[in-house]
């Protein structure tokens, strides 16, 4: 693919400036997936996630073989890890977020019989319109007896969830299936026939409507919950047929925190990183895998999910702790310290003085910290030459002071010992609050193998 290159330098620092060649070729207009990639990858996905022929552009640029080990220390629901797979690359993956995670790991776990998982969906559909008519509700016609006592969440998982997230009938449909399915946890079949649950949750039983942020759409009172689910199942044991007797590589998918890679995979021995780490934004990652963790078991209460939220990157006020020190890593560093009074300064200057505004200054040294953290204690794990791609996007969201991600990250990068290649434009989207364009890119890094 031809590119245009002009100089782009980044006056971040007292130092001389950082000089990056920026493309200005947008490799997608959108991360939407074409029919011919929804294979597996649709078993559970994130709606704002990066498309998988955007992987396939850098493992193509990177040179990556199979020979080659790719990580992803973002790894989410799995798309680098599973594109990886495809392409009979060795891959690692890290996710700190629990469901995520399964469901990574589930995704790329090709080692079942499709028509046992079948025959074990049917099974388990009939005994529960079975269970679900001796109670008195036909899932299949829609009809509910008056007087049924319906199942709910206990109290403190109540209050994880986004409020209306799912209509009463549709969640106790949704607990009897999984009690289920639950009966036969000791199979096989066990985890595929959860995920296929949680993906129907989020995308055809419960109310959410998913956008910039997640949030409730239109009520629904009932849905057809088995069946909506025994489809899931089925494009799985499609997609399964597909791979079935063909020989591909394992994945490894560590539930752990990016800024900590070193003791889950060995010291060089990674030849490319391909990743999208949250944006530094108010966006609570957490609330995208509310409905499903919950309503699964993932977590049960608040108090759980802040447990796991420390083990996370710190890209919203939603997520900081008074003993979180992350922002001593870019305390020298001129641009992000200028971004951080200027936020302060705005949100006094508009009256601000909500808990989470007086946090917004905090959150965006915190974040560029952790990046800093993580970009070092990555290079340990890395081989020299190793290739980077990282997909990130500027922001806007505090107070509307402008936030360029990837120029940031690229000088983080540089100062601990890296090469910038380049930042390629991915796309750009439309943001109401500045009503400007802004940039998603991917910075293009390579390591050398020598540490400042």
């Amino acid at each position: 693919m031809s590119k245009k290159y002009v100089q782009y330098p980044l006056p971040l620092t007292s130092e001389e400036p950082l000089s990056i060649e920026k493309s200005e070729v947008i490799r997608s207009s959108n991360n939407s997936i074409s029919h011919e990639d929804r294979a597996f990858h649709d078993w559970y996905r994130f709606v704002l996630s990066y498309p998988p022929h955007l992987v396939r552009d850098y493992i193509r640029d990177f040179g990556v073989n199979q020979e080659s080990v790719l990580l992803d220390p973002f790894c989410g629901t799995g798309t680098t890890v599973l594109e990886a797979k495809l392409n009979h690359i060795r891959a690692v993956g890290f996710e700190a977020n629990p469901f995520p995670h399964f469901a990574s790991t589930v995704k790329t776990n090709w080692a079942i019989t499709p028509h046992e998982l079948e025959a074990l969906a049917e099974q388990i559909s009939d005994s529960t319109y079975t269970e679900l008519l001796n109670q008195g509700i036909d899932d299949r016609t829609l009809h509910c007896e008056p007087d049924v006592e319906l199942k709910k969440l206990d109290e403190q998982a109540t209050r994880a969830i986004i409020k209306n997230s799912i209509s009463p009938l549709p969640l106790h449909k949704s607990l009897v299936l999984f009690e289920q399915i639950k009966q036969f946890e000791n199979t096989p079949s066990y985890k595929y026939l959860v995920l296929a649950l949680g993906n129907a949750l989020v995308t055809a039983i419960g109310n959410l409507r998913f956008g910039p942020e997640v949030g409730v759409g239109k009520i629904k009172p009932d849905v057809p919950v088995v069946a909506l689910w025994l489809n899931e199942v089925k494009k799985m044991v499609d997609d399964l047929k597909w791979v079935s007797g063909l020989d591909y590589p394992e994945t490894h998918i560590y539930l752990a925190d990016a800024r900590e890679p070193t003791g889950t995979v060995k010291e060089n021995s990674i030849d490319a990183v391909i990743t999208s780490p949250p944006y530094p934004n108010e966006k609570d990652y957490t609330r995208t895998t509310r409905l499903e963790s919950v309503v699964l078991g993932f977590f049960e209460d608040m108090t759980q999910l802040r447990g796991f939220k420390k083990t996370l990157l710190r890209s919203n006020t939603r997520g900081v702790y008074k003993t979180d020190t992350d922002d001593k890593w870019v305390a020298d560093i001129k641009e992000i310290q200028q971004i951080a009074t200027a936020i302060e300064a705005r949100r006094i200057e508009l009256g601000k003085t909500s808990g989470f505004e007086k946090l917004y200054a905090r959150v965006t040294k915190l974040y560029f910290g952790g990046m800093a953290r993580h970009y070092a204690e990555l290079s340990k794990i890395l081989k020299p030459g190793a290739k980077l791609a990282y997909v990130v996007g500027d922001q806007a969201s505090y107070l509307q002071v402008m936030i360029r991600t990837g120029q940031i990250l690229a000088e983080i990068a540089e100062r601990l010992g890296y090469q910038v290649e380049r930042i390629d434009l991915f796309r750009t989207r439309f943001a109401t609050a500045t009503q400007t364009e802004l940039r998603e890119e991917v910075v293009v890094l390579t390591w050398p193998g020598l540490r400042n």
